[in-house]
């Protein structure tokens, strides 16, 4: 085994010097005899660089050091052979381009002496030359180059000004000059790692270890880490295996960042070490060719002392070979701290016997002691703990003596002592201390404080500054005063910045290097200091630190303090006379309970800079809480005189001291003290107690404040030896199962499973022994491992190749070493080569159910030819053959455990494993004890719970613990690291896990196993989906909400006040409810109306009014107890002004309610027979009451429309226009006020009107239907009313109609008609008319196409024949009077007009007899129009019944009329009788008056009236037609639009005469021939 090196060796060929070629250790070996410090280089080397290169003869070449940059700090560094600072060496000589000339000859010679020197000792000189050499050039050199150091010194200081002054020019990024190198140690050795760094401004430096920052302060004792011109250095002390690894050093400043690396490994010695590793190298140290063996004999026990007493500790130490020119290295460690030699502690070795006198016994002096000596071949030690029991109080039931007295910070006016409280106090407690002080030199002590002080912390003032002082300290109680504690180490009064100014380091050769600050400049007043805070608060005193102003270079700057009463600004200086020079200043005389604030000014010669910024207000007064008392205590078998004492540290104690046991036998009531010293573990072995006495023990923390109260104390223990414990049978019984999970050429891996009965105690671990196996025959065991291993897996190594092995294994508890499991399977060692990974092992059953169980295993050790990337699990029942066996997955698992479900209950299951990786399956492991899938009795499941503070928990309840029984939690079946996230907490039977900071990290199965039990184990899984829940479920609980019903609203009411309300689900009698408006709370006055019904859980708020200031946030705060709620609600902007305006109007309108009002305001509606409605309702009317109708402030004549019935108004607009629209109001009015309302009918306010007008009409529409008429083919539709403002618009086949001569659209009457003149077949197809409405519109349809089409134009074609027959007929045109009444004698002339094509025939008659021309009766027919009737001389016998009669081929048509003649007297006047188109009679120019009081009677005047309708018929169709041309001119193209002629015109008119309705369109043409009009008529009288 120890021929082989261990990987972590390989890689550091520098571990050992046996790697070194023999000439290299020759070398090595006779400088080392001659002189253990070097400090060489090359002379030549020297000469011409301005540093001084160091090296050492540990393997560290020249050419590895970088060259110093120009800014470097110059280095005078001595290192051992280790590479390790030493001390300062001055160096041999300095040269440089500036001072080359300031060499003189003898100093030239001494340099070259020097080299020859260094040459002869390259060459191996003897060692008595070399020290004879280095002598002679020492003495020298010291003599004559420290100027050369002060001036260099002094240049130095001067180049670092210049830096400054010039910063950006010569800023550069930190530069390793030397890198620390790595580092092979022995285990509890010390080791350095140093480096120089370059840098300006100056590089900070951290150094990492595993890139994890090092922070001594958390690790005292372990870490020292040092900065001193510009060489860093990190020392690890008693360095452990954890110590192994990789070290950084960064340098960094604002330029960049610089790392540099180094690797320590420590190695350990045999029986000490991991079994895993082998031991360290047995062979001679290259220093002397031997092997140094140590043995410690004689040793010292467990001691007790006295204070006062004299104590001596010593050991006989055997080292064997003994050479008396060589010496080990001694030393002693009180609680792992190195000892000096000093008045308290006395050192001897004798040579072979180590002495350690404790000439004057303290509390302080007590705890573990420990030798260590040293050689070459490594260190053995010893250790014992001391106790130190209280001399006898010098009054009975005064208290001990304090310890520990130490100055935590000395300035030159005061100096802060500290110490700690002692163990016992005599009985009554202890009130307080008095601090005394003496001046160095002299014996005359004066106590500091006139009371006693309760904080174990004072600051004493009074001091002269400069000298120095010691310190004890005395507790007093109501007995007495103790004795005195040990005096403290001597402190000087002086200034922080005076003593750094004098202190100094010491160097082996150099004596006290004095470090002195940098020149100051003058006349610049410094800036104000930054970072100022309170360290420190009592009742007694305050402390103050701060950072100085950044600028550098300053006249000496000093401080003032300055202090103020919180909540006022009078600020008051506190030191007036001298200022502090130190950034660290102590307050006294502080008003106890006041709180404070602080600030700094610094000042110099030029005067007095601003003040720093004020602390945060203080308050004076203990900020330090004495602890709480520690938890559970548990005591536990250790020796026969001895027990160890456990127990669960204070909460939440803040600068913790450490603890006091104190142990009392049972029934005895004394209780004694175990320790006199605070030990700062919760782990304590309590000595000199009593074989078989019961004793019980409990524990109090301590700190600044005071000591805590007693713990509960702990169950009883018999004090006797813990081996075998009085249990039967109480070593373990053998393991089993041995299999093989690795082998390699020369090792295997061995596992195997844990005994089925472990013993009276707790396995602490397995031996393994092997023996060969040659042709079947066993050999001789042979131990494996020497210490004992924890896990059941153990790799036995120095096995032969290709050999075959046996092995056994023993387990061990407390009680001792089992006997060894049977032998196993005989194993050949060769190593494996396959590719699939071996065998997982170490099989467990967890959490057995009814149908389910979880199964845990740990992963092969050998991986195959690549890692493995997860895991197959097989089952069977216990019972079946081998071929039963089934997989439980199918896709491979990741994890090492699983959940196996859907077992049969009561079932015997057993289970195999298998790894995979990228070449395949591996091996089986081995198979698992039969597992019934069962629930035993009592079983239960872990339950989470949040409590009433929302603290998550896990909590699991084992109901058959034994007292050996331990609660195991984990997370994922794995140890849990991490205790800052979870708190475990045991109490007897009851066990859970606590949720520190809940979070997405605590996601996870977390599992409770009961050791000692039958297998008590449940799980809980934490899925993201669970936590958010729990989370919620704990906030609530944290910070419980009162249910609301509702929140907050608002709400208006009765005159406009407002009214904020919300409803709580439940709230006792003890609620109350906070209003708030703008974070302040309102209460009960004239404004605010508030109520709180806590029966129904309804709270309000009520304002009269809204003004502008109450916008704003409104809050109703609830609190219940703990529970608590509010809502707000934001009132502000818009929304605010929206709620004032309404509130505003609510008021309004209820003044206004109380007169007549409308109840409804007007507003209008359209009735089915397109008459406007204008309507509003009213209320509180009486008989007085007047409502007046105005139309643009105009006042409306509507009496006969203006009615009030069941409170509603109306106007009635019946046939509405444009002149209708308007702004309507309706104003009612009486003694009690009036109301308006307004109704807006202009605009878009009158076109919807008309859109509403427009739509009844267009629902009144008929189906459009198809006619036909002389001229073509007619669509018609009849609407209820027609307005002259209603849009339609004609489509066919759904594209609007572009109107022309042939295709017409017009109105008559209802009627809304569309003319296709002339129709073909391109005029086929679907027509439509739309009603536009504002909206949708209306569309009605008809299809003009196939049957419909033939029999319309067939009708046309009809109507076409018999309209031009009636129009080419003959006819008389004008009427002819029914009688004419003439005398005798007179002459009468009537005239009418014929038409008719061709011209027709004019026959006359009288008495249906026809008559012809003569001179009596002249019968004229004139250009074939007009026909004439003239008697010249009227008499009796022209009287009768005379007609006309026109006749030709399309028809014949006569005139009646009747001449009747008187007798009288003949007057000159002429009467003549015409008929006008229409029929009437009209008389001529110069008949007389009462010639034309003739009366016309009969048929003619019916006919007149017929006329007369049917000319206003045809006036209005003229407007209308005109009205179409207008429109279609407007809206469309206008040579679409053909101007009619005269004739048109006529024929239009006759045509719109004929077909004013469909049932009448013929009515002219079928009227008998006797019924036409007559002729005109022309009466004249001669």
């Amino acid at each position: 085994m120890s021929g082989s090196i261990p990987f972590y060796q390989k890689h550091h060929l520098h571990y050992d010097r046996g790697y070194r070629s023999k000439e290299t250790q020759s070398k090595v070996s006779q400088y080392q005899a001659s002189s253990r410090y070097s400090a060489s280089g090359s002379a030549s080397a020297a000469t011409r660089s301005r540093g001084l290169n160091v090296s050492s003869h540990s393997g560290l070449e020249e050419s590895r050091v970088s060259p110093s940059p120009k800014r470097a700090k110059p280095t005078y560094l001595a290192v051992d052979k280790d590479n390790q600072i030493i001390g300062y060496v001055v160096p041999i000589f300095r040269g440089s381009q500036e001072f080359a000339t300031g060499l003189s000859d003898t100093e030239e010679a001494r340099v070259r002496d020097t080299a020859a020197y260094m040459a002869r000792r390259d060459l191996f000189t003897s060692g008595l030359e070399m020290e004879r050499s280095e002598l002679i050039s020492r003495k020298e050199t010291m003599r004559e180059s420290a100027e050369r150091i002060t001036l260099n010194k002094r240049i130095h200081e001067h180049e670092e000004h210049f830096k400054r002054m010039n910063e950006d020019s010569l800023m550069h990024a930190p530069e390793f000059v030397i890198k620390p190198r790595s580092h092979t140690v022995w285990e509890k050795q010390c080791v350095r790692l140093h480096c120089t760094v370059s840098g300006w401004p100056d590089p900070r430096v951290v150094w990492y270890k595993n890139n994890v920052v090092l922070d001594p302060l958390a690790n005292p004792g372990k870490y020292k880490i040092e900065s001193r011109y510009s060489v860093h250095s990190l020392e690890i002390n008693k360095c452990d295996f954890d110590d192994t690894a990789q070290y950084r050093v960064s340098a960094m400043n604002s330029q960049g960042e610089l790392s540099a690396f180094a690797s320590v490994v420590v190695k350990r010695f045999k029986g000490e070490m991991d079994e895993f590793l082998p031991a360290p190298r047995l062979g001679p140290v290259s220093e002397y060719g031997i092997t140094f063996q140590t043995h410690i004999v004689d040793k010292f026990g467990v001691s007790f002392g006295r204070e006062g007493e004299t104590m001596s500790l010593g050991c006989t130490v055997i080292i064997y070979p003994a050479l008396h020119r060589y010496q080990p290295e001694v030393e002693w460690y009180r609680d792992d701290v190195l000892l000096s030699p000093s008045k308290w502690t006395h050192m001897h070795w004798s040579g072979d016997r180590a002495t350690l006198t404790l000439t004057h016994l303290n509390k302080e002096d007590e705890g573990l002691y420990t030798l260590r000596v040293t050689t070459k071949s490594g260190y053995e030690t010893y250790s014992a703990y001391v106790f130190v029991r209280d001399a006898d109080a010098e009054v009975e039931g005064a208290p001990a003596a304090p310890l520990d007295v130490r100055c935590l910070d000395a300035n030159k006016d005061y100096i802060i002592v500290a110490w700690k409280q002692p163990a016992v106090d005599g009985g009554s407690s202890i009130l307080g201390y008095f601090v005394d002080r003496c001046e160095v030199g002299t014996t005359h002590w004066i106590q500091c404080n006139d009371t006693p002080v309760k904080f174990a912390r004072f600051p004493v003032t009074g001091l002269v500054e400069g000298r120095s002082y010691i310190f004890r300290v005395r507790a007093v109680n109501k007995s007495g005063i103790s004795r005195p504690s040990r005096v403290s180490e001597p402190v000087a009064a002086m200034d922080p910045a005076d003593r750094a100014r004098m202190r100094g380091t010491s160097a082996p050769w150099t004596g006290q290097i004095i470090v002195t600050e940098e020149e100051p400049a003058e006349g610049i007043v410094p800036s104000k200091p930054c970072d100022l805070q309170v360290t420190e608060a009592t009742k007694n005193y305050v402390v103050l630190s701060w950072k100085p102003p950044g600028e550098k270079g300053l006249e000496g700057v000093m401080y003032y303090v300055e202090k103020c009463v919180s909540d006022t600004d009078s600020w008051q200086r506190v030191n007036t006379e001298i200022p502090v020079k130190s950034p660290r200043f102590a307050l006294f005389d502080l008003a106890e309970g006041k709180a404070y604030r602080f600030r700094v000014r610094c000042c110099n010669s030029a005067g007095v800079g601003e003040p720093s910024d004020p602390t945060e207000a203080t308050t004076v007064g203990d900020k330090l809480d004495i602890p709480s008392a520690p938890g559970k205590v548990i005591p536990t078998r250790n020796t026969d005189t001895s027990v160890v004492v456990s127990w669960e540290a204070s909460c939440d104690a803040k600068e913790l001291v450490g603890y006091y046991i104190e142990g009392s036998i049972v029934g005895s009531n004394v209780w004694e003290p175990c320790n006199n010293k605070p030990v700062n573990v919760t782990r304590f072995i309590c000595h000199g107690l009593i074989t078989g006495e019961k004793y019980v023990f409990r524990v109090r923390a301590v700190n600044a404040a005071g000591i805590s109260q007693f713990s509960q104390e702990s169950e009883a223990v018999e004090v006797k030896a813990a081996i075998g414990g009085g249990i039967l049978h109480a070593s373990p019984t053998p393991p089993y199962g041995i299999t093989v999970l690795e082998c390699v050429r020369d090792s295997m891996v061995l596992a195997w499973k844990q005994p089925t009965f472990i013993g009276g105690a707790d396995i602490t671990g397995y031996f393994v022994d092997y023996r060969e196996v040659i042709d079947g025959v066993p050999g001789k065991w042979h131990e494996a491992n020497i210490k004992a291993v924890s896990e059941r897996a153990y790799r036995v190594s120095d096995l032969k190749e290709n050999k075959k092995y046996q092995f056994q294994v023993r387990a061990a508890n407390m009680a001792g070493v089992g006997i060894p499991s049977l032998p196993s399977n005989t194993f050949l060692c060769e190593e494996w080569t396959i590719a699939v990974p071996g065998p997982p092992h170490d099989l467990q059953i967890r959490e057995a159910r009814n149908d389910s169980l979880v199964l845990l295993w740990k992963p092969p050790v050998y991986q195959g030819r690549d890692p493995v990337n997860g895991f197959y699990v097989d089952i069977k029942e216990a019972d079946a053959p081998e071929e039963a066996w089934r997989g439980v997955n199918t896709k491979a698992l990741e994890k090492t455990y699983t959940k196996i479900k859907d077992l049969k209950e009561g079932e015997k299951y057993v289970f195999r494993v298998r790894a995979q990786n990228k070449a395949g399956v591996g091996k089986v492991s081995d198979v698992t004890e039969p597992v019934p899938a069962l629930t035993k009795p009592g079983t239960k499941e872990i339950v989470v719970d949040v409590d009433d503070d929302g603290v998550i928990s896990l909590n699991f309840e084992c109901g058959n613990m034994t007292p050996d029984s331990k609660f195991v939690w984990s997370k994922n079946y794995e140890d849990i690291t991490d205790t800052s996230r979870l708190t475990t907490e045991t109490k007897g039977t009851k066990s859970k896990v606590v949720f520190n900071r809940p979070g997405e990290e605590d996601i996870g199965v977390y599992s409770c196993l009961v050791t000692h039990t039958d297998g008590a184990s449940s799980s809980y899984t934490l899925s993201e989906e669970e936590l958010k829940r729990l989370l919620e479920v704990s906030h609530d609980h944290k910070f419980p909400i009162i249910p609301l019903k509702s929140d907050l609203a608002v709400e208006l009411l009765e005159k406009g006040r407002v009214r904020f309300w919300l409803q709580a689900e439940k709230m006792s009698n003890n609620g109350k409810v906070d209003y708030v408006f703008n974070n302040n709370v309102v209460s009960q006055g004239e404004k605010y109306k508030m109520n709180f019904d806590k029966n129904t859980g309804v709270i309000e708020m009520t304002l009269e009014s809204l003004t502008p200031a109450d916008e704003g946030t409104y809050t109703f705060q609830l609190q219940d107890g703990k529970a608590t709620n509010q809502s707000s609600l934001v009132l502000i902007g818009d929304v605010f002004k929206q709620l004032q305006k309404e509130s505003e109007f609510q008021r309004k309108e209820y003044f206004r309610k109380q007169g007549p009002h409308f109840i409804e305001y007007l507003s209008w509606e359209v009735t089915p027979e397109c008459c406007v409605v204008l309507k509003c309702k009213v209320g509180n009317m009486k008989k007085e009451t007047s409502a007046l109708w105005q139309k643009d402030r105009q006042q409306i004549k509507v009496d006969e429309h203006l009615g009030f019935a069941e409170g509603v108004l109306k106007l009635e607009i019946a046939q509405i226009s444009k002149k209708d629209a308007g702004v309507y109001e309706v104003i009612l009015k009486d003694d009690r006020g009036q109301d308006t309302s307004t109704l807006n009918l202009t605009d878009q306010g009158f076109k919807d009107l008309m859109n509403e007008v427009f739509s009844v009409i267009a629902n009144s529409s008929t189906p459009l239907k198809i006619t036909s008429t002389d001229e073509g083919i007619r669509l018609y539709t009849f609407v209820s009313y027609y307005n002259d403002l209603l849009q339609v618009t004609w489509h066919y086949k759904d594209s609007a109609i572009a109107f022309s001569d042939r295709i017409k659209s017009g109105v008559v009457g209802e009627q809304l008609w569309l003319q296709i003149t002339e129709p073909t077949e391109k005029d086929m197809g679907k027509y439509a008319i739309e009603f536009y409405d504002g909206k949708g519109g209306l569309r009605r349809t008809v299809d003009l196409s196939g049957q419909a089409f033939d029999d319309a134009f067939a009708e046309f074609q009809r109507l076409k024949a018999a309209a031009i027959a009636e129009r080419n007929r003959a006819r008389v045109a004008g009427g002819l009077p029914d009688v004419v009444t003439i005398q005798e004698g007179k002459a009468l002339n009537l005239t009418c007009n014929i038409s008719g094509n061709p011209v027709p025939e004019v026959t006359w008659l009288k008495n249906d007899k026809e008559i012809t021309s003569d001179e009596h009766c002249i019968l004229k027919f004139e250009s074939g129009k007009f026909a004439s009737f003239t008697i010249t001389g009227v008499n009796t016998s022209d009287s009768g019944k005379y007609s006309i009669l026109v006749k030709n081929k399309y028809g014949t048509e006569s005139g009646d009329f009747t001449v009747e003649v008187t007798e009288g007297t003949p007057d000159l006047g002429v009467t003549s009788y015409w008929t006008d188109e229409e029929g009437n009679v009209v008389f001529g120019s110069n008949t007389p008056k009462e010639k034309m009081k003739t009366t016309l009677t009969g048929t003619k005047m019916q006919k007149r009236k017929e006329s007369v309708s049917k000319a206003s018929t045809v006036k209005n169709v003229e407007d209308r037609e005109q009205g179409k041309k207008s429109e279609a001119q407007n809206e469309g193209d206008p040579a679409e639009v053909p101007a009619l002629d005269s004739d048109q015109t006529k024929e239009a008119k006759v045509d719109l005469i004929n077909q004013t309705l469909p049932v009448d369109q013929s009515e002219a043409s079928e009227q008998p021939a006797d019924s036409a009009e007559k002729p005109e008529a022309v009466a004249e009288t001669t």
